[in-house]
């Protein structure tokens, strides 16, 4: 096989998993559709929870389904920009056929079909697989942070990431919610990416510590108070993980990041999706059922934007000039 058609061969592999996948999606609506909707679902004909009215037939909610093509589309560039990048060095893991990257570009893929399923059928095991893919996304960067911060290998992380994506799947199909331990491991991927990005950028011995503080701020600009979690313990018992970097972040990283403009625009991109999403309910003032512009719609679209700003911000990190590794080891 030609280097040229080695560099397209992530990308085929994406244009095929997406065939695949429609012809296995529309193949099964059409041959037994969907009979058995999740007990939490509406019926046909009326609102559902994500405020566009529920059709008959392939896709229950037409919009908020079919805008989940931005996912497919976004990982389909993914895919495409680092089979163009042809062959990089091993600790560029951002650049070119890097397992991490393309395990980060599938991800992103991967949330456009658990999405759609569950807005196209509206079975209990879709929202399964919806759920599953929005965790195979959150747990990358911050597992990348970890890996980076205490040294730990490709491989390690490979294994850890697999582990916990496997485990997770297993406890969330058969308890649920919560796993049956109330863990949000979504919404606490979120506070570890931010509190270890922090790290990343402004490591030190007494910042170290304090990192665990900047959970609780990302958790208040999601509307969760910190007197509300100290209030329920045993709801919110999982804030000792806001600390796992300190932990294992023992020293600064050797590498930079540019948060200057793919960063901060990623950033803004999801937390003015997140304030839209919140309009994108049945029962918000906002809602019109009939509507062909649906807020969940651009929900999906805007954070479908968002994963390809972070994936350029990743993909700017390069290894410290000398005088940068000086200043940074003086520091610590």
């Amino acid at each position: 096989m030609s280097r040229k058609s080695l560099n397209f061969r992530p990308v085929m592999l994406g244009l095929l998993a997406t065939v695949f996948f429609f012809v296995l999606y529309f193949g099964v609506a059409f041959a037994l559709g969907w009979q058995h909707p999740a007990a939490w679902e509406p019926g046909i004909g009326e609102v559902s929870r994500w405020c566009e009215r529920v059709y008959p037939g392939a896709i229950r909610e037409p919009v908020n389904a079919l805008s989940n093509l931005g996912f497919i589309a976004a990982g389909l560039w993914m895919l495409w920009v680092l089979g163009r990048d042809g062959r990089s060095r091993r600790s560029d893991m951002f650049k070119g056929q890097h397992s991490v990257a393309l395990i980060y570009a599938w991800a992103v893929w991967f949330l456009g079909p658990g999405s759609l399923v569950m807005h196209g059928t509206h079975g209990a095991w879709a929202g399964w697989l919806d759920n599953l893919s929005m965790v195979m996304y959150i747990l990358i960067p911050w597992m990348i942070n970890l890996t980076q911060l205490g040294r730990f290998s490709i491989a390690q992380f490979l294994w850890v990431y697999f582990s916990v994506v496997a485990l997770y799947g297993l406890l969330r199909g058969y308890f649920g919610w919560g796993l049956g331990i109330n863990l949000d491991l979504f919404g606490l991927s979120i506070a570890l990416w931010v509190i270890s990005e922090s790290l990343y950028r402004f490591w030190s011995p007494w910042f170290r510590w304090a990192s665990g503080l900047i959970g609780f701020v990302v958790a208040g600009v999601f509307g969760l108070s910190p007197l509300t979690m100290m209030d329920n313990p045993e709801k919110y018992w999982w804030v000792v993980f806001f600390w796992l970097p300190a932990l294992v972040a023992k020293q600064p990283p050797d590498r930079q990041r540019r948060y200057i403009p793919w960063f901060v625009s990623g950033v803004i991109l999801y937390l003015s999706a997140f304030t839209i999403w919140q309009t994108g309910k049945a029962n918000h003032p906002a809602c019109d059922p009939d509507s062909l512009l649906q807020a969940h719609g651009l929900w999906h679209l805007m954070t479908a934007l968002a994963t390809i700003c972070f994936f350029l911000f990743l993909r700017s990190e390069h290894e410290m000039r000398h005088e940068e590794r000086a200043d940074s080891t003086s520091s610590s």
